[in-house]
């Protein structure tokens, strides 16, 4: 079963829709999770006006715990004074209906 990164940032500058912009530029974070071994799925959710959800899908636990200093240097150098991370963890599912794709 795939395992989960799971973070959420207060947009402290701009908007969610701003930040999904950076975050699939050629040197996103979308870039840096495709490189990482066992990555699966991403998708940032709009949580409301001011705060952002990522989820990350992982094939270990392990890899989804890299995922989360990952995000952190990330963040830190490419968008830190626009996002406050509030949140963040890593999850196993007990139920996941669907498909990853």
């Amino acid at each position: 079963m795939d395992h989960l990164r799971v973070a959420t940032y207060e947009v402290i500058e701009g908007t969610p829709a701003d930040i999904m912009e950076i975050v699939q530029q050629p040197d996103g974070v979308i870039e840096v999770y495709k490189g990482m071994p066992g990555f699966k799925a991403y998708s940032l959710l709009e949580v409301s006006p001011t705060e952002i959800m990522s989820v990350t899908a992982w094939e270990t636990h392990a890899e989804a715990e890299e995922a989360i200093a990952a995000a952190a240097e990330w963040v830190a150098t490419h968008i830190a004074g626009r996002l406050k991370r509030t949140f963040n963890t890593t999850a196993s599912p007990l139920i996941w209906i669907g498909t990853i794709g």
